[in-house]
């Protein structure tokens, strides 16, 4: 198989496991979610408890890759988020870089008010006396 076809597998799992999140159905006196319906390539069948409060193993998107395709394919086709991508690079290599960008430049200093201008009154406006 190639890349494309492994892209192509990985996105019908995708849309699946997206299905079996909206599609579930949500017993608020036990609080527990269950499956619909049954979803054959992520291994749960109709009445799995999907979501629970307490005594349950989370389903893991992950670990029902690594049982369809083998460890070096799941990691080119859905890398992990602790090993970053773009905006990781973004992030730690190119933020970091001094001088670069509005954040390395000091501020333009603030211009200050003439002697001749109208002073502000505490936020309430413009003060107005007739004499």
């Amino acid at each position: 198989m190639e890349i494309e076809d492994y892209n192509l597998f990985v996105e019908d799992l995708r849309w699946q496991w997206k299905t079996l999140w909206r599609e579930r159905i949500d017993d608020r006196v036990r609080a527990e979610g269950i499956a619909s319906r049954v979803f054959p390539d992520l291994f749960v069948e109709r009445g799995t408890i999907i979501i629970a409060t307490r005594d349950y193993k989370p389903l893991n998107f992950r670990e029902i890759l690594e049982t369809h395709l083998q460890p070096d394919v799941v990691e080119i086709v859905n890398p992990s988020p602790s090993r970053g991508g773009v905006r990781k690079f973004i992030r730690e290599v190119i933020m970091k870089q001094e001088g670069n960008g509005k954040r390395g430049r000091p501020s333009p200093p603030k211009p200050k008010p003439s002697k001749d201008q109208q002073l502000k009154g505490g936020g309430r406006g413009w003060l107005h006396f007739h004499m």
